[in-house]
């Protein structure tokens, strides 16, 4: 089931996968082999491969972004795709699940149970008073320790390289932190 969302913005695909015993590094041989694929088509913007937790949580996470709905279409219609991705079938245990997302609500999967696996979002409210308190942290630590090198940096190249900071941070340690924390408030039932 799709999102009813703005599709001419970039989009997310969540993917879990299980893979058979003991078939773990040719499976990620083939995803390495898929996101260098992926990477030759125009609108990638990136991906992410999340190797399992634990034993009770054997689930590889792949998440990767295109620009638009139109240009994820295009590589998820390609040939080079359609061959990996029969071979890499061939590896799983189960079938693949797999979720797409659009703007910021893929940073509220709570670990382990992607988005797919929710009733819904969290409450637009809520997804703001989370972002904001893993926002403000960082960006009041990054102008502590850098404030001085930066305000010599014109503005356009200060503002690049702040920002970039900040959405890497906050994709990958900061948010992944506050779901887990606030998980119980995000998720409540309503």
């Amino acid at each position: 089931m799709e999102p009813h969302s703005d599709t001419n913005g970039p989009v997310t695909v969540v993917i879990s996968r299980r893979v058979i015993p003991g078939k773990e590094s040719e499976f990620e041989q083939l995803s390495a082999e898929m996101t260098l694929a992926a990477s030759r088509f125009e609108g990638y913007l990136g991906t992410n491969l999340f190797r399992p937790a634990s034993s009770e949580d054997p689930e590889y996470r792949i998440i990767f972004r295109f620009a638009s709905h139109a240009a994820l279409n295009v590589w998820e219609a390609s040939e080079q795709r359609a061959q990996l991705l029969g071979s890499i079938e061939a590896l799983l245990s189960s079938p693949t699940q797999r979720e797409r997302t659009y703007g910021i609500a893929n940073w509220f999967d709570l670990p382990g149970h992607p988005a797919a696996n929710q009733q819904s979002p969290p409450a637009k409210y809520k997804m703001t008073i989370v972002s904001w308190m893993a926002l403000y942290p960082i960006v009041t630590l990054i102008f502590f320790l850098f404030g001085e090198p930066l305000a010599h940096i014109p503005l356009l190249l200060r503002t690049l390289l702040v920002t970039a900071a900040v959405m890497v941070l906050m994709s990958y340690v900061a948010m992944p932190r506050m779901t887990r924390w606030f998980g119980f408030w995000l998720f409540s039932k309503r």
